[in-house]
């Protein structure tokens, strides 16, 4: 059983690994657009496991056919929001598939909060149980 030690958002793919440099990042750029697969760039300051849908950066790459500039977008990002959670996805259009292939995070704030478990206890001595993240406790744009 894996277990997240150093206390780091583990979402998509590599989420478990130190932090991808810029090299890596391009071969991975390299793979997705040799699969023919439209690169995004997203963002976002509350990273909620349920949060799904991050705001993007900039529109798709549908047609973009070298990873250096899905790189440069992916730096532009990183100036605009240096204290935001940053992650690239690879979008597969091919008929049937039609969905994200790779997702995984770029750029992570210097201070990541975490979560919290909240027990509430409801009718008929039920428990439920919650995830909250500690992000959301500030309003949008103060958060980091």
């Amino acid at each position: 059983m894996m277990t997240n030690t150093n206390a780091r958002l583990t979402q998509g793919q590599f989420s478990f690994l130190p932090a991808l440099t810029d090299a890596q990042i391009t071969a991975q750029l390299e793979y997705a657009l040799g699969k023919g697969w439209a690169v995004g760039v997203e963002y976002t300051d509350d990273p909620h496991p349920r949060n799904t849908y991050w705001e993007m950066f900039g529109n798709p790459m549908f047609d973009l056919k070298d990873a250096a500039g899905a790189l440069l977008e992916i730096n532009h990002c990183r100036k605009t929001f240096p204290r935001h959670y940053i992650r690239v996805t690879a979008f597969d259009n091919t008929r049937g598939v039609e969905s994200p292939t790779m997702s995984y995070i770029v750029n992570r704030p210097e201070n990541e909060p975490g979560f919290g478990l909240v027990r509430d206890e409801i009718d008929g001595r039920r428990i439920r149980y919650r995830v909250t993240s500690y992000a959301t406790d500030k309003p949008e744009g103060e958060r980091y």
